[in-house]
C-alpha cells in the first residue's frame, strides 16, 4: 500500500477535520491542559514535511491487526512519552472494536533530547521481534508500555526482564541488545517521522486503502481517532 497526500480539492471535509486534529494537538496534552507538550516542543523547529514521503508499509513493518484491512493507522511513538503510553491503549481499542477493517503499524520516533533512553528501547522492541516474531514484538511493546513510568523514568536493567515475562530467551536478548545491530532502523523510523510532518510524539498518519492519508497528531482521544477512521473508511 502506498499512500499519498490528499487531494485538497475533491475533499473539504476531511480536511477540515483533520486541520481540527492537527491544531488540537498544540491544546490536547494528554490530560486536557492547554499549551504546548513537551514533546512538540522538543522537535518544533525541525523542517515541515509532507504526508506523502511516508515509507510505504512493507514486510519490515510492525503491523497488529488484518494486513489486508482497509485502514492503517501507522504511528510514530516514544516509549518514554507519557502520551504516547495514553495513545497506546487508545490504538488498542480501535483495533479491537474496527475488528478486521483496521490495522496498527508501530513506528519509532524517540525524542533523544527529552528521553536519553528512549532509542536503546526501540532497540530492544526490535531485538524482540527478532527472537520473537511480530507477536512477541506486540506483547514486548504492550509489556513496556504497562511497566514505564515514562518521561525517561524506566530503569534499562528491567528491559532483558520483560523480555523474559513474554518468553523470550535472556540472553538471545541481551547479546542483541548490546550489538546495536537496530539503532540504524531506529533512526530511519525517526527521519521518517521528520520527513511526514512530525514535530511531536505520539504522531500517526491514517491510510485508506486507496492510498489517501490524514494526518492525527497527539493523543487524541478516542471518539477523535473514530471520526478520521471513518472518513477514511470513505474514502472522503
Amino acid at each position: 500500500m502506498e499512500p499519498k497526500t490528499e487531494n485538497k480539492l475533491s475533499i473539504p471535509l476531511a480536511i477540515v477535520f483533520a486541520g481540527i486534529l492537527v491544531a488540537g494537538a498544540v491544546m490536547y496534552n494528554g490530560s486536557g491542559a492547554v499549551g504546548n507538550t513537551p514533546q512538540q516542543q522538543a522537535v518544533v523547529n525541525q523542517a515541515a514535511g509532507t504526508l506523502d514521503q511516508i515509507r510505504p508499509i512493507s514486510n519490515d513493518d510492525h503491523i497488529r491487526g488484518s494486513a489486508g484491512a482497509e485502514v492503517v493507522v501507522v504511528e510514530y511513538s516514544d516509549t518514554e512519552c507519557p502520551f504516547c503510553k495514553q495513545f497506546h491503549n487508545t490504538l488498542k481499542q480501535v483495533v479491537g472494536e474496527y475488528g478486521g477493517k483496521v490495522a496498527w503499524v508501530y513506528r519509532h520516533f524517540p525524542l533523544v533530547q527529552l528521553h536519553s533512553k528512549a532509542p536503546k528501547e526501540a532497540e530492544a522492541l526490535e531485538c524482540a521481534n527478532e527472537l520473537g516474531g511480530n507477536e512477541k514484538f506486540w506483547q514486548y511493546t504492550d509489556r513496556i508500555y504497562e511497566v514505564t513510568p515514562t518521561n525517561n523514568g524506566l530503569d534499562l536493567a528491567e528491559l532483558p526482564k520483560i523480555a523474559t515475562y513474554v518468553g523470550l530467551d535472556a540472553a538471545q536478548f541481551n547479546a542483541c541488545l548490546d550489538s546495536g545491530k537496530y539503532a540504524a532502523k531506529v533512526n530511519a523510523d525517526l527521519d521518517n517521522a521528520i520527513a511526514t510532518g512530525g514535530n511531536g510524539t505520539p504522531w500517526s498518519v491514517v491510510v485508506s486503502k486507496s492510498g489517501k492519508s490524514y494526518p492525527l497528531s497527539g493523543a487524541q482521544p478516542y471518539d477523535a481517532v473514530k471520526q478520521l477512521i471513518d472518513i477514511a473508511l470513505k474514502g472522503e
